[in-house]
């Protein structure tokens, strides 16, 4: 992907709150989701964040204000799940958001944006579920920081698997427990085992932990059998959204023997309604790199397209806010700040190494990143890990009642 128009910080909108300093979803931006008015029992369709507004897609495809290529994927996106649009491939992504991009620029003419406040719904009075048809979900483990982090836990003299720096590893979750951002979850219940315990117990998850991730939506899929190369593997992806892979860590550390999580990880992975597109996020790939004293990636995940702006800096924080934070009229405290260029792994070899096997990713398949954790005390993805660098706290004593994560 190479710099366009789309990405020209200085473009402005005719919407003024898209204008505003700071603001989530400035023109540049235009992320997609799947959303309805509260309350009125309408069928869920596509949508596009712009300003303190979402672009109602199925009221835009009706509307007529679109052509050719890019009134084909308006025309997707009108369903209630987004997976038709993901199908259509990088070039009808494209198409949308650079005719949305130009119906929405300052420049365009008072008639066409009276005509498109039309399609326009308050992002205040919309609320929002899985914008696809998730199929599978894989999570990922390609932070090394918080692999150490945790690896010292269990494994102090030896912290790293001997596999870490060699495969993209990863495990296949429950898609049935993923949900929107800001719902409810209960705390699990499950098998444990006391340190100097003989016998484990039954009873419910003491220490509940969060996962600060992103999660990678696919767009076009492949054939099973053959495998997405590691240099066209960013364009069967459609866009990245933030995730909270919500995690039991006495129930998971118990179970984890020999096999990989099962209780500890099913109850519940949260992700945030906006998936912001690759085309959008091209500002911020960086070259990726490995020292010359680790191990360098195998053939089949190494590239020079990947060296080269592999990374992106996405800057992620976390944020708490619990019971008594609002009894005292406290506001949430930040956890920690990291960025998603620390990860070992690439999102393009994620996605190379996910088929290499043959197997067939499908429109709307979410793959998780593993925790994103950074190299200093400050970046850590988990309370485990904040546990163990500060001393401050026995792990499970924070435990979340809301969380508050963003980009």
């Amino acid at each position: 992907m190479e710099l366009n128009h789309t990405h020209d910080a200085g473009r402005q909108s005719w919407l003024a709150t898209a204008n505003a300093p700071g603001c989530d979803f400035p023109i540049q931006n235009l992320p997609f989701a799947v959303f309805r008015r509260v309350g009125s029992g309408e069928a869920y369709r596509g949508g596009v964040a712009i300003g303190d507004q979402v672009i109602d897609l199925n009221a835009l495809s009706r509307a007529g204000m679109l052509g050719g290529l890019g009134a084909q994927a308006a025309s997707a996106c009108a369903q209630p799940v987004l997976n038709d649009f993901f199908a259509m491939g990088p070039a009808a992504w494209r198409e949308l958001r650079h005719a949305l991009f130009a119906l929405l620029e300052s420049t365009r003419s008072a008639t066409d944006a009276d005509e498109l406040r039309k399609c326009l719904v308050a992002q205040a009075s919309a609320e929002y579920t899985i914008p696809a048809r998730i199929g599978d979900y894989t999570d990922f483990y390609t932070s090394i920081h918080h692999a150490l982090n945790v690896g010292r836990l269990v494994r102090p003299e030896d912290p790293l698997t001997a596999n870490f720096q060699w495969v993209p590893t990863a495990y296949h979750g429950r898609v049935s427990s993923i949900g929107v951002s800001g719902q409810r979850v209960r705390r699990p219940m499950g098998q444990s085992m006391a340190p100097g315990a003989t016998k484990p117990v039954y009873g419910a998850c003491a220490r509940l932990d969060y996962e600060i991730e992103l999660g990678v939506f696919v767009g076009q899929g492949n054939v099973q059998g053959e495998q997405i190369a590691v240099d066209t593997a960013d364009g069967h992806v459609f866009g990245i959204c933030m995730l909270n892979d919500w995690s039991a860590r006495d129930i998971q550390f118990w179970e984890m023997a020999p096999l990989g999580p099962f209780l500890g990880k099913n109850f519940a992975t949260t992700i945030s309604p906006w998936i912001v597109t690759m085309e959008a996020l091209t500002p911020y790939r960086q070259a990726w790199s490995r020292g010359a004293d680790e191990p360098q990636p195998l053939a089949y995940l190494e590239s020079k397209q990947v060296r080269a702006e592999g990374a992106l800096d996405i800057q992620l924080e976390v944020w708490l806010e619990t019971a008594q934070h609002r009894a005292r009229g406290d506001g949430a405290e930040r956890l920690s700040h990291t960025s998603f260029k620390y990860q070992y792994w690439t999102v393009a070899q994620m996605v190379a190494h996910h088929t290499v096997g043959g197997c067939n990713l499908q429109p709307g398949d979410l793959l998780g990143s593993g925790t994103i954790s950074g190299p200093s005390k400050s970046e850590a993805g988990t309370i485990i890990e904040l546990a163990r660098i500060f001393h401050h706290c026995r792990v499970g004593s924070l435990v979340p009642r809301r969380v508050v994560i963003g980009i």
